[in-house]
């Protein structure tokens, strides 16, 4: 495994970078401070609303790219790459099949914020990890004056067994991707993180050969195809493991981090075997 010729490394958030905490390492920061010096663009991709993940990453978010709400937004720096919006006729129609689904929590999720109706305290407790900006209204298909790029639905015990044979139905229109254990994403057939992936590494001419990608859950696997360096986590959803062609450490043992030093050590292998002057 030659890692000197990685130019690209993209990385989830929730169960890979993140430990189960929510937190980022210090030993990522550290890793990063080399990053620039070895010709590395790291991006963080994620089915996390935009202001979420910077919140995560603040201090280096003006030197990455941020795949933002599952492939449905990306930004550079400042700079707006991509937004692709929901299907705006099927939108409302959405929200009404979803609240047909017991014991389930709906969010719109939109360019400028995101939208719940619920006022469940236990649920908004933990809404609040992954959506930094976000209002509470009356009825969800009323909301407007927002760009709308997907539907996250939540529920306590299992998104795979509780929503997904609800909506499975919607695949040949929709993007539909259970994105954790509790979580179901419904979007644009375009807006996956490997759509998105895909249009950075064109902008950056960047290869599948030079692209390394972490993941998972099944958000994940489109842009694990495009990385001929793409490992799962120890604590990955089988259909991960078996879509990598590497393997690593779990979110909680730093899995992210011990491939990147490998990394680093790699590159600057390189370095000091080209020639002085």
């Amino acid at each position: 495994m030659d890692l000197s010729k990685v130019r690209l490394v993209v990385t989830d958030m929730d169960g890979t970078l993140l430990n189960s905490k929510g937190e980022v390492s210090n030993t990522f920061f550290d890793l990063f401070k080399k990053f620039k010096e070895n010709d590395i663009h790291f991006v963080a991709a994620s089915g996390r609303q935009y202001n979420s993940i910077t919140n995560k990453l603040n201090s280096i978010v003006d030197d990455i790219t941020i795949i933002a709400e599952n492939g449905g937004i990306a930004k550079q720096g400042t700079e707006e790459l991509l937004v692709t919006n929901l299907p705006e006729e099927s939108t409302n129609e959405i929200i009404e099949l979803l609240r047909g689904i017991e014991d389930v929590f709906v969010v719109l999720c939109g360019k400028k914020s995101s939208y719940i109706e619920t006022k469940n305290a236990t649920f908004t407790k933990l809404f609040n990890e992954y959506y930094a900006a976000y209002e509470v209204v009356d009825d969800l298909t009323k909301v407007s004056k927002d760009d709308f790029v997907k539907i996250a639905v939540y529920h306590f015990e299992s998104s795979e067994d509780h929503i997904y044979p609800s909506v499975k139905h919607l695949e040949n229109n929709l993007q539909v991707k259970v994105s954790g254990k509790n979580w179901l994403d419904l979007s644009h057939p375009n807006a996956n993180k490997g759509y998105a992936l895909k249009m950075l590494q064109d902008r950056l001419g960047i290869s599948k050969a030079e692209t390394m990608v972490f993941g998972d859950y099944n958000n994940d696997l489109e842009m694990l195809a495009l990385a001929d360096f793409s490992f799962s986590m120890e604590n990955a959803h089988p259909n991960v493991t078996k879509a990598a062609n590497y393997q690593t450490k779990s979110n909680d043992e730093n899995g992210v981090e011990y491939i990147l030093d490998k990394l680093i050590v790699a590159k600057q292998k390189i370095q000091n075997q080209l020639p002085k002057g």
